[in-house]
C-alpha cells in the first residue's frame, strides 16, 4: 500500500501537531525541554556536534537494557553521555501489529525530536533504536513509502555508529508492552536487514555492526570498544564530564 503525497502530508502535519501537544510528557528519557538549536552533524563527534550511537534491531532482544549498560560504562570512564530511550512506549496510538499510520508517524517524529533534545545536553548520545528500525513497523503494516525514505535516509546520516542487536534464542521477555509473537519479531528483523541492504539506506556513512547472538556476555564492552576510535578522535574536553577534568 503506497500512500499518496496528500495522505503523507496530511499525516505528517497531524503527527507534528501531536508531538508538539505532548511535548511536556517526556516522550523519551531525553525529554522535551527548551534547548539550544541543534546543528545536524555528519556523524563525527567534533566541537559543536555529537557522536551518536544507535542500537538497532527488532523488539524483545535487549536493546533497552544494553543501552543503559553502555551509558553506564561510558559514564564510569567519565564521558558525558545522554540516553534516548524507546519513544514508542509513550505513543498514544496502538503499537505492535495493531499499529496505525498516525502512530508510526508519531513515533518517527518523536524519535527525531528526542534526539534533537538530547544533543545539546551531552556530546555522546546513545539511542535505543534509530529511525530506520522504527520505520520497519510502518513498512510491515503499510509497505515502503518512497516519500518518507529520502527524509529517513537523510536523518540516518546523523548516526555515528549503528549497532545491530540480533535475535536471541531465549524468547521475548514479557513486559506488557511489546508483542510476544516470535514470527512478528522475526519479520521486523528481516525487514531491517532488507532495508539496510537496499537504496537509499545502503549508502549510509555508518554501516551497521552486528553483535554475536551466541556471546552476550560482553556486548556492552564490545559496543564501547567500537565507539572508542570515534570518541578518541574528538577533543577530549568536549566529551569528558567537567567533573572529571
Amino acid at each position: 500500500m503506497i500512500l499518496s503525497a496528500e495522505q503523507i502530508e496530511y499525516n505528517l502535519r497531524r503527527s507534528r501537531w501531536l508531538v508538539d501537544a505532548r511535548s511536556a510528557q517526556n516522550v523519551s528519557h531525553a525529554g522535551f525541554h527548551p534547548a539550544p538549536k541543534y546543528a545536524r552533524t555528519n556523524g563525527k563527534a567534533d566541537e559543536g556536534g555529537n557522536l551518536k550511537i544507535a542500537l538497532i534491531g527488532t523488539h524483545g532482544v535487549g536493546k533497552t537494557t544494553l543501552a543503559y549498560e553502555v551509558c553506564s560504562l561510558l559514564k564510569k570512564s567519565h564521558y558525558n553521555v545522554e540516553l534516548v530511550a524507546e519513544v514508542a512506549r509513550q505513543s498514544p496510538f496502538p503499537v505492535n501489529a495493531q499499529t496505525t499510520l498516525e502512530g508510526q508517524l508519531w513515533i518517527l517524529h518523536a524519535q527525531i525530536a528526542a534526539e534533537l533534545e538530547a544533543a545539546p545536553r551531552a556530546p555522546i548520545v546513545v539511542t535505543d533504536r534509530a529511525v530506520l528500525d522504527n520505520y520497519c513497523y510502518l513498512v510491515n503494516k503499510f509497505g515502503r513509502q518512497p516519500q518518507l525514505e529520502a527524509w529517513l535516509a537523510w536523518w540516518m546520516e546523523t548516526y555515528s555508529l549503528l549497532i545491530g542487536i540480533p535475535i536471541v534464542e531465549e524468547g521475548i521477555p514479557r513486559d506488557g508492552f511489546r508483542s510476544e509473537d516470535r514470527a512478528f519479531q522475526l519479520r521486523i528483523h528481516d525487514l531491517l536487514i532488507e532495508l539496510l541492504a537496499s537504496a537509499p539506506f545502503n549508502r549510509l556513512p555508518a554501516q551497521a555492526i552486528w553483535l554475536d547472538a551466541q556471546d552476550r556476555s560482553n556486548w556492552a564492552e564490545r559496543i564501547v570498544s567500537a565507539a572508542l576510535p570515534l570518541i578518541e578522535s574528538a577533543p577530549a574536553t568536549h566529551l569528558r564530564n567537567r567533573s572529571a577534568r
